[in-house]
C-alpha cells in the first residue's frame, strides 16, 4: 500500500512538471544566445530556379487556398495562412505551433496552395517550406476574416487595425542602415505561434532572429482592434560589433506631397505611406519632422535619452489629399512606438532615400544606442507598437500639432497687387489641436524660428486660421547654396509658454 502511494505521488509529480512547462521567450533567447556564440551559418535555399527566377506577376498567382486556413476548423477567431517561396523569398522559414506544453512544426504541403498558371513539378516542391505567414481575424465584420498581420521577408512585418490598409512596415532589427559598408538584413528564421483559445482576443508569436553579426529572441503579443497593437519583447545578442544598431525600426514610403510637390503633373496631390516622423523626447519635447524624397541620401539625427515615443505617421487623412481610389493612402496607418523602461542615451535616426516611384520603401526610422554592449551580452528592448489612424490619441497633452506643411515659390505683393517671385521659398505650416483650439482668435501667439547657416529668413509671421481653429505660420527662406540642405525649426508661443510641438524641417539640396 505504501509503495502504491509513492508510485502515485511520482506519477502526479511527473504530470505536474510536464504541465507546468510552458514555451516562452526564454526558450527562444536560450537558442539565440547559443547561436551568438557560434559562427554564422548562412541560410540555404532549396528553391528550384523556376520559382527563384519568376516575375512578380507569376509569384502573385500562387495563392493560399483559403478553405485550408490553419485553425480553420477550430473555434478560435484567429486563422493562419502561409506564403509560398518565390522570387527573393527564396529561403524556408520554420513555423511551429505551440499547444499547451507541446511544440510541433507546421509542415509545408503544396496542397495548401493554388499555383494558377505557374508550371511546377510536384516532386520538387513537396518539401520546400514556407516563406512566411499571415494572420486573419474578423476585425471589420464578424462575417469576414480579414488579414491583419503579415510576416514575410527578412525581419519585416506589417499590421493593420479596423478600416486600415497595409502601408508602413515594422522590422525586428536594423544593422548598418545607410552606411557605406552596406546594410545587413537580419531575418526571422523560425516562428512559434501559440494556438489561441476560443475566447482569446490576442495572439502570441515568438520569433528567432539571425544575421552575420546579431541574433535575437522576440515575443509579439498581437491584439487586433480599431488600433491594432503589438506588445514587443526583444532580447538581442551581438556576434560582433556593428556600425549602427537600429532598435524598433520602421520602414515606409514618401514619393511626394504638399511640402515637396510632384516634379511632373499628377492628378494625385500626394503619394506616401507616411508624411512625417514624430518624436516624444525623454525631456517631454514633441518634434515633428515632415518627410522628403531627396535627390541624395539624407540622414537626420535627433539625440534622445530615454525616448517616450516615436513613429512614422500618416497625418493627412482626407481622401481629397490623395485622390487615389486604388491605393487608398488615406487609410494607411501611422506606426507609433512607446518604449518600456529606460533605453538610455541614444538618438533617433531618420533615413530618406531617393526614389522615382511608390513601389520602393525609401524611409527608415529607428532608435540607436550611443554605446553597444560587448558581443554575447543580452540587450533587452521592450515596447508597444501601435497601428492607428487616430492622431489625437497620440497627443494626449495640451500641445498643438502640425496638420500641414505646404511649400511654394516665395513672392512679394507689388503695389499693383501682382505677386512677384523674389527667389525665396515659402512655407505655410498649420498648427491645430490641443489647448490652442480653445484660444480666442486675438490671443498673442508669437513664433520662435531658427534657421541653419545655409539659409536666410526673410519673412516670419503667424495668423489665426478660422477654418482649422488653429494658427498658421508663414515663412519665407532664401537658400544660400542650393547644393546643400537647409535646416529649420519653429514653435509657437504664448508669452513664455509653448503652444505647439516643434516643427523641424530639412529642405533638401536641389542639385
Amino acid at each position: 500500500m505504501i509503495k502504491l502511494r509513492w508510485l502515485s505521488a511520482a506519477v502526479l509529480l511527473s504530470m505536474y512538471a510536464s504541465n507546468c512547462w510552458a514555451f516562452g521567450i526564454d526558450d527562444v533567447a536560450k537558442e539565440a544566445k547559443e547561436m551568438a556564440g557560434k559562427s554564422y551559418e548562412a541560410p540555404k535555399s532549396n528553391l528550384p530556379s523556376q520559382f527563384r527566377d519568376m516575375k512578380y506577376a507569376d509569384y502573385q498567382q500562387i495563392q493560399f487556398n483559403h478553405d485550408k486556413a490553419y485553425w480553420g476548423k477550430l473555434k478560435t477567431p484567429f486563422k493562419l495562412e502561409f506564403y509560398h517561396q518565390g522570387m527573393y523569398f527564396d529561403t524556408p522559414v520554420k513555423i511551429n505551433e505551440v499547444v499547451a506544453s507541446t511544440v510541433r512544426e507546421i509542415k509545408y504541403s503544396p496542397d495548401y496552395f493554388n499555383f494558377g498558371n505557374v508550371k511546377h513539378d510536384a516532386d520538387t516542391v513537396k518539401n520546400l517550406g514556407f516563406a512566411g505567414f499571415k494572420v486573419l481575424y474578423p476585425i471589420n465584420s464578424k462575417k469576414k476574416e480579414d488579414e491583419i498581420a503579415s510576416f514575410l521577408g527578412a525581419s519585416y512585418f506589417r499590421v493593420i487595425g479596423a478600416g486600415q490598409v497595409y502601408g508602413i512596415s515594422a522590422r525586428g532589427l536594423a544593422i548598418d542602415t545607410a552606411l557605406p559598408s552596406g546594410e545587413e538584413f537580419p531575418r526571422f528564421k523560425e516562428f512559434w505561434i501559440r494556438r489561441p483559445k476560443p475566447q482569446d482576443k490576442h495572439l502570441i508569436i515568438y520569433a528567432l532572429l539571425d544575421s552575420p553579426r546579431a541574433t535575437g529572441a522576440y515575443r509579439f503579443d498581437l491584439t487586433p482592434g480599431k488600433d491594432t497593437t503589438v506588445d514587443v519583447q526583444s532580447k538581442i545578442y551581438l556576434r560582433a560589433r556593428v556600425g549602427k544598431l537600429g532598435i524598433a525600426p520602421l520602414t515606409s514610403m514618401f514619393l511626394f506631397g504638399p511640402n515637396q510637390p510632384s516634379p511632373v503633373p499628377n492628378y494625385r496631390p500626394a503619394i506616401h505611406d507616411s508624411d512625417g516622423l514624430s518624436i516624444h523626447a525623454g525631456n517631454g519635447e514633441w518634434i515633428w519632422r515632415p518627410l522628403n524624397n531627396p535627390k541624395h541620401l539624407a540622414i537626420s539625427d535627433f539625440s534622445v535619452e530615454n525616448p517616450k515615443g516615436f513613429g512614422l505617421l500618416q497625418r493627412a487623412r482626407n481622401f481629397d489629399q490623395y485622390q487615389d481610389l486604388d491605393d487608398r493612402y488615406d487609410l494607411r496607418p501611422s506606426a507609433w512606438i512607446e518604449p518600456k523602461g529606460d533605453w538610455g542615451k541614444g538618438h533617433i535616426e531618420l533615413v530618406e532615400i531617393p526614389t522615382s516611384d511608390e513601389t520602393n520603401d525609401n524611409i527608415v526610422a529607428f532608435w540607436t544606442p550611443d554605446n553597444q554592449p560587448a558581443p554575447g551580452k543580452e540587450m533587452d528592448f521592450n515596447y508597444l507598437l501601435r497601428f492607428t489612424r487616430n492622431e489625437e490619441q497620440l497627443h494626449p497633452g495640451k500641445l498643438a500639432w502640425v496638420k500641414d506643411t505646404l511649400r511654394s515659390t516665395g513672392d512679394v505683393k507689388q503695389s499693383n497687387l501682382v505677386r512677384q517671385p523674389d527667389g525665396s521659398i515659402a512655407f505655410v505650416i498649420d498648427f491645430v489641436g490641443g489647448a490652442m483650439s480653445k484660444l480666442p482668435d486675438e490671443t498673442a501667439v508669437t513664433p520662435q524660428v531658427s534657421i541653419g547657416q545655409n539659409g536666410e529668413l526673410v519673412e516670419n509671421r503667424v495668423r489665426y486660421n478660422p477654418v482649422t481653429k488653429g494658427w498658421r505660420l508663414i515663412l519665407r527662406v532664401r537658400v544660400k547654396d542650393n547644393t546643400q540642405p537647409t535646416e529649420m525649426r519653429a514653435i509657437l508661443m504664448n508669452g513664455d509658454k509653448p503652444l505647439t510641438e516643434t516643427w523641424s524641417y530639412q529642405l533638401p539640396a536641389n542639385e
